[in-house]
């Protein structure tokens, strides 16, 4: 497992690196992300710290400027899981209302009462600074949606399953009141623990390098 993730964390290392902020034509329009944060090391370099793709075809770009840009937590679970942490630091009783998800009218006629929306922009921002500050990223070019999600799946429980890829004692994760975001050292919670790449599948994510 461990010469899985090393491998796995030496092809991330090696891609070419993207920081906001990023130039979409260098990014593909399918495929696979891999998160960076800064002060994280793991196998000699730096440290995955989240994996990501997206369903819709063409929607890379989009969602990577979901989670950097657009301030709508409820539109990307990273920007929510970065909030988290911001206000569970702080042990803010607004956490509470962050936790909401808006996105259906349903949702916003039973609980839009409740933001406060001029300090719920302020935590937008708060978030927005702290992952275009922090984070960095390199993508593996994946057209094919079913490869996409099959290889993104395996690559998260090789990371979380490696006995050697750990959080460093300062890692802002560790300020989440979500437990498998501390424990796992990843800005996620599926996937987790669950059936890791074999060698066939290295090869198969080799190939699209």
């Amino acid at each position: 497992m461990s010469q899985l993730c090393l491998k796995l964390h030496e092809i991330a290392n090696a891609k070419p690196r993207h920081r906001f902020p990023f130039n979409n034509k260098e990014i593909p329009k399918n495929g696979i992300y891999i998160l960076f944060e800064n002060g994280e090391t793991g196998h000699g370099g730096d440290r995955i710290v989240r994996v990501g793709t997206h369903t819709g075809d063409h929607q890379l770009r989009s969602r990577l400027k979901q989670h950097f840009i657009q301030q709508k937590k409820d539109r990307s679970i990273f920007r929510k899981n970065i909030g988290r942490s911001l206000l569970n630091s702080e042990k803010d009783p607004y956490l509470k209302i962050w936790e909401l998800d808006l996105t259906t009218s349903q949702a916003k006629a039973q609980n839009g009462h409740l933001i406060q929306a001029e300090y719920q922009r302020d935590i937008e921002l708060k978030v927005s600074q702290y992952i275009q500050n922090n984070f960095s990223f390199c993508v593996i070019d994946m057209p094919s949606k079913e490869d996409r999600l099959y290889i993104e799946a395996r690559m998260i429980s090789t990371v979380s399953c490696c006995t050697e890829c750990h959080s460093s004692s300062k890692w802002f994760g560790l300020s989440s009141p979500v437990e498998k975001i501390k424990q796992s050292g990843l800005w996620q919670v599926n996937e987790l623990y669950k059936e890791p790449l074999s060698q066939l599948d290295m090869e198969r994510l080799v190939s699209h390098l």
